[in-house]
């Protein structure tokens, strides 16, 4: 189901994308390019800016939906959860590595130091 979701949702976004671009431009972007006319009055509305807006609507539902999908898959468990479980539980092994990370000077077994120091 969410495949099927996901995929619709990719397809309404690639066809919102291709829309918008193929609108002609109307002016008037950050108060440029004004013009004449009546004051305020804006054309009507074209079936191109319709189709945008119900690809815009399905694509806010789609997204809404994936949104509800993820949430009821992960309900159960949780990030946090996970710090308090053992990690032999777990199946992560542990390797006890010692002093074998230090350097030999602080184990005692440097061979360029004399003895007593």
């Amino acid at each position: 189901m969410e495949n099927v979701v996901l995929i619709i949702h990719l397809i309404l976004a690639l066809s919102l994308i291709g829309t918008v671009l193929l609108q002609r431009s109307e002016g008037g972007g950050l108060g440029m390019g004004g013009g004449g006319g009546a004051t305020g009055s804006r054309p009507a509305p074209t079936a191109m800016s319709k189709f945008t807006w119900a690809l815009a609507a399905a694509f806010i539902c789609t997204s809404i939906a994936l949104t509800l999908i993820a949430a009821s898959n992960t309900a159960g468990s949780s990030v946090a959860d996970r710090f308090g479980a053992d990690p032999v539980q777990e199946g992560v092994a542990v390797p006890d590595l010692g002093d074998s990370l230090l350097p030999p000077s602080l184990t005692g077994d440097d061979p360029l130091l004399p003895a007593g120091e």
